[in-house]
């Protein structure tokens, strides 16, 4: 068997959701004798999935990491990193995973000295090192083309997946979930993801605003995400738009809470400037929870017919389209849930799976 080695320390937010489920179905093949290198405290997680696990600690977006990850990735054929902090002092075959181009792309972040200093310049670095390089949506290749100068046959798409944690929960004991872990006890609304200034987080607070002025504060607002870097300046907006008693900010948390969450949704919303994939759309599909989100990015892509779209700019479009959702009729929210599921299980970890193991056996050695 050809030796492959991914980079599995990240396994937090949506690229943690790739890299655990690419491991766990690489390994179900059988096809790769697959070692990973993982940080300490995720190594009972991955130990059932790989044949050996090299503990690496430097941090992701490190100096070190650049030497320490090419140390222990040395004596495998085959390095997957599914981020583009790839080691550039890698000598074997080198294949990344590009997720987005937000430090380029997105106004906001591509003025920072992170981005200017490190992410951009890495992006270039790393997209000319890398064998290969694979990425999640049709919109992500035709940028990584254009801007990082990559030519088409360099590129595979391989679309995230839904696992199998994500199902329908009974609405009363998806509820008694939420009311339980948040206190929340009218029907709510759901924002799931970082809370970067591409999320366009403060936009949707903005437009929850509007839409609660105009409907008597009939909703709360409930943001998933680590509270980190942004959430503080977030609260304060919530508390200048007079709105902090509806807004819920609960963090990071379980995927069991938050398939309860999906599940007990008035409304999933996802109002990003920039997303390489938006697992959070078909994740609440998958659930059952109606979704609106921005017309921009791969957004369209992948939530297909069965979203509802608003221009992420523009505050009343967002509040207009999560009202138009929130006022469908019973009927119409069924039919817009029956479409949620059929789009959904379009995308699967086996297809990713499988599109990557396509890649790797062309550069088996």
């Amino acid at each position: 068997m050809t030796p492959l080695c991914i980079d599995a320390r990240w396994l937090h937010t949506g690229i943690g959701a790739y890299t655990f489920n690419l491991v766990r179905e690489i390994s179900y093949s059988g096809e790769f004798d697959l070692h990973v290198l993982a940080y300490r405290e995720n190594q009972v997680k991955l130990q059932p999935y790989a044949r050996g696990i090299t503990i690496v600690d430097a941090p992701i977006y490190s100096v070190s990491e650049q030497f320490s990850v090419a140390t222990a990735a040395r004596p495998y054929s085959l390095l997957h990193v599914p981020h583009y902090t790839a080691p550039l002092p890698r000598r074997r075959t080198l294949l990344v995973t590009i997720h987005d181009l937000t430090h380029i792309l997105d106004a906001r972040l591509r003025t920072s000295w992170r981005s200017r200093l490190y992410a951009r310049p890495m992006l270039h670095l790393v997209a000319a090192k890398a064998d290969h390089i694979f990425t999640v949506s049709d919109y992500c290749k035709r940028q990584i083309m254009e801007h990082l100068d990559v030519g088409p046959e360099k590129v595979t798409v391989a679309y995230n997946g839904v696992g199998p944690e994500f199902y329908p929960e009974a609405e009363d004991v998806a509820r008694a979930t939420v009311s339980r872990e948040w206190g929340v006890e009218r029907p709510f609304l759901l924002y799931v993801g970082n809370l970067k200034p591409h999320k366009n987080v403060d936009g949707l607070l903005r437009a929850f605003a509007q839409l609660n002025q105009r409907n008597s504060d009939a909703w709360q607002l409930v943001i998933v995400g680590d509270l980190a870097g942004e959430g503080a300046s977030l609260r304060e907006l919530a508390g200048r738009l007079g709105i902090t008693s509806a807004v819920c900010f609960a963090g990071r948390i379980s995927d069991r809470v938050l398939r309860a969450a999906y599940s007990c949704a008035e409304l999933t919303v996802l109002p990003s400037f920039e997303e390489g994939f938006g697992l959070p759309v078909v994740e609440a599909m998958a659930c059952g929870s109606p979704v609106a989100c921005s017309h921009s990015a791969s957004l369209p892509e992948v939530g297909g017919d069965a979203a509802e779209y608003f221009d992420p700019h523009e505050t009343d479009s967002i509040a207009t389209a999560m009202e138009r959702v929130l006022r469908k009729s019973s009927a119409e929210r069924r039919e817009l849930q029956r479409k949620g599921f059929e789009q959904a299980h379009r995308f699967t970890w086996s297809d990713c799976a499988d599109r990557h193991r396509e890649v790797y056996r062309r550069y088996a050695e």
